[in-house]
């Protein structure tokens, strides 16, 4: 152990990368938060901002940093900057931008308010500032909602109304500007609909009123077209909720059906073929209407399902290519529906959930990752200095999917880098702000990449190791000199 933690490789690395894991539990952060948890989001520093949701104090927001040796669950929480004053939504449009900062856009129930209250405000939020700016809508838009947005694999940040048709806008992060994109095809409105990016650099929904069709958004022509049927309908017919859909390392689309009056159905979409097939159903009464769902490290999925929208218990089920099985859940499972819940991917190859409540829980799953889906580190500087900045090169450093899912009410995909640093006297783990990668394409194979990460000022100084991590699945760890 001795000679292992010389060059900064921990035994629980050893034993996955060995195949060996760890048994699969639930656990609460040792100091959980005094306030309800709803949306979350992982920042290339390592931190995860949580949004408070709790009657109409929705412009409340928290950091969770984790401890000296890189744990969540005994990190610490923080308050930060509030939202505006006139924005305090609950479900909108989220990403974390290339430059690092964080932005949420439209909502529902702003301020609390009643019916629905669709907004079309927006904030970005600077964690080296601790700072929100305001955000214009696109010319026009009389409101977001709680609505779809993604990155696409070039970096650009996209955007859909969720109440006014087909309404579809490009951001551009340094001048707070939009551009409407217009005339694209749409068959149906994006209301309830999720988007998921393809290893092509298309993107993927699930039509929530033309069912059971999909369709596939084509960056180069801004033009969707039919992806085909999904076999079965993922549509609750009633409400038009949809599930999740999330990408696997494998190439398929696992994509988790809604139901008003019964099991939900799933289908699988080949990214090869271009071609869905039937998956198995949900057990009982349970679906997804409105759910959050995760890929592990395994390249399993996990989703989180409920007998109908607002009904409860939630169910917890884990899919591994074959089979859709029940697994034990997290302590508020039986009070808890499925749209209560939120997914996040931690770089230590766990996954963060809330749910509404105070009870904040980190999920580690059983299995590992294959060796095949590492990123690797082919440049990076042996001598780094805090307070500076450098550039890692690499593979895959943006990773094999967007991590997490939700639908249209909430996003937080984390198919970008972070870079843990590790000194090896001490232990003590520090994530380099990692900014401006070269892609966020997913599934790249042995294409190059690149991003840039800055030191802390903070950092230890001596022999270290430097890791690329993303959606929890880290690199090879490349021995550094920190200054």
């Amino acid at each position: 152990m001795q000679r292992l933690k010389e060059f900064g490789i921990s035994l629980l690395a050893v034993l996955a990368l060995a195949g060996i894991a760890s048994a699969q539990k639930w656990q609460a952060l040792k100091t959980p938060p005094t306030f309800p948890v709803g949306a979350i989001a992982l920042l290339t520093d390592g931190t995860v901002l949580l949004h408070e949701e709790q009657d109409s104090n929705y412009h409340t927001w928290y950091k969770l940093t984790p401890d000296k040796t890189g744990s969540y669950v005994n990190g610490t929480i923080s308050k930060i900057a509030p939202m505006p004053s006139n924005y305090g939504p609950w479900y909108f449009g989220s990403v974390v931008l290339p430059d690092g900062r964080y932005i949420a856009e439209g909502g529902e129930y702003n301020d609390g308010c009643n019916g629905g209250c669709w907004v079309n405000l927006g904030a970005i939020y600077d964690p080296v500032k601790n700072k929100w700016t305001p955000v214009n809508p696109p010319p026009g838009w009389a409101n977001i909602g709680d609505a779809q947005a993604i990155l696409l694999d070039n970096g650009t940040y996209m955007q859909a109304s969720c109440c006014d048709g087909v309404d579809q806008a490009y951001f551009i992060p340094k001048t707070l500007k939009w551009t409407n994109i217009t005339n694209t095809g749409k068959a149906d409105r994006f209301d309830e609909e999720g988007w998921g990016l393809l290893p092509n650099g298309d993107v993927l929904t699930v039509d929530a009123i033309d069912a059971p069709n999909s369709e596939v958004y084509n960056p180069t022509t801004k033009k969707w077209t039919s992806a085909g049927s999904t076999i079965v309908r993922l549509e609750d017919p009633s409400t038009q909720e949809v599930g999740p859909l999330v990408l696997r390392p494998d190439g398929t689309v696992f994509a988790a059906g809604a139901n008003g009056s019964g099991a939900g159905h799933t289908a699988i979409y080949n990214t090869k073929t271009k071609k869905w097939a039937k998956g198995p159903d949900f057990k009982g009464s349970d679906n997804c209407s409105d759910a959050p769902s995760a890929v592990e490290i395994s390249g399993n999925v996990i989703v989180m399902a409920s007998p109908g929208f607002g009904n409860t218990p939630s169910t917890f089920y884990e899919w591994n290519g074959k089979t859709l099985s029940k697994i034990p859940g997290p302590p508020n499972a039986a009070s808890d529906s499925s749209f209560y819940g939120h997914f996040l991917e931690l770089p230590t190859g766990q996954l963060l959930f809330s749910d509404f409540s105070s009870d904040l829980e980190v999920f580690t799953p059983k299995g590992t990752y294959k060796k095949a889906w590492q990123p690797t580190i082919t440049s990076v500087p042996s001598t780094i200095t805090h307070g500076k900045s450098y550039v890692v090169k690499g593979t895959q450093l943006s990773g094999l999917t967007n991590g997490a899912a939700y639908g249209d009410d909430f996003q937080d995909s984390t198919n970008y880098a972070l870079v843990r640093i590790t000194n090896t006297a001490s232990g003590h783990v520090v994530y380099a702000r990692t900014t401006n990668p070269s892609t966020f394409a997913v599934q790249t194979g042995t294409a190059s990449e690149s991003t840039n990460f800055a030191v802390p000022s903070t950092i230890e100084t001596g022999a270290s190791t430097l890791e690329v991590v993303t959606n929890g699945i880290p690199s090879a760890p490349s021995p550094v000199t920190v200054d």
